[in-house]
């Protein structure tokens, strides 16, 4: 048997499902971020919004239901965090990179309380695009923090719906057991 047709063995009904609900979803963050984004903000803004949910939508995707939902409330409180601490350094100084790396931080410094290590790395990475974000448009920085926690919240929405959807409409047409 060759390499191919052992790769396509593998690959069972399942999967191609969860890839196309996966591949759907992010195709509908996408498209909610940057036609309700286009109508408030500049197209860079817009862009960057529709990408940021595509990663929400990615980051939630996982192998059941409690999964994604448990991956969705990871991501939403890390980007919470950022949040917070973003909009807060903005509200006082412009975006540098000092400052970026302050609040990076930070933001490990509050997961760590908040006995969240593992989200360490999503704080760090929300708060590095939020921040170089800012920078790009600084008159409006503060406004970035707010723009990708909707971002967030719409793909971890758009992407824990779909897996739920999905995963019901496949089992229940299997006559399995909803995961």
């Amino acid at each position: 048997m060759s390499d191919n047709n052992r790769l396509m063995k593998n690959l069972t009904l399942w999967d191609l499902a969860y890839v196309i609900d996966m591949a759907i979803a992010c195709g509908i963050s996408y498209a909610i971020i940057t036609r309700v984004l286009a109508r408030l903000v500049d197209r860079p803004d817009d862009l960057l919004g529709g990408m940021w949910a595509v990663v929400a939508t990615i980051f939630v995707f996982r192998d059941s239901r409690e999964g994604s939902l448990a991956a969705g409330q990871d991501r939403l409180i890390a980007t919470s965090v950022s949040f917070i601490l973003c909009l807060a350094y903005f509200l006082i100084v412009p975006f540098a990179p000092v400052g970026m790396v302050v609040v990076i931080g930070i933001g490990s410094i509050a997961m760590i309380l908040l006995g969240r290590r593992d989200d360490i790395v999503t704080t760090g990475i929300t708060t590095a695009v939020v921040m170089v974000a800012a920078a790009l448009s600084p008159q409006e920085a503060w406004h970035q923090p707010l723009l990708r926690l909707i971002d967030t919240v719409v793909g971890i929405g758009v992407g824990v719906s779909c897996k739920w959807a999905a995963s019901y409409a496949f089992y229940k047409m299997a006559g399995e057991p909803v995961r």
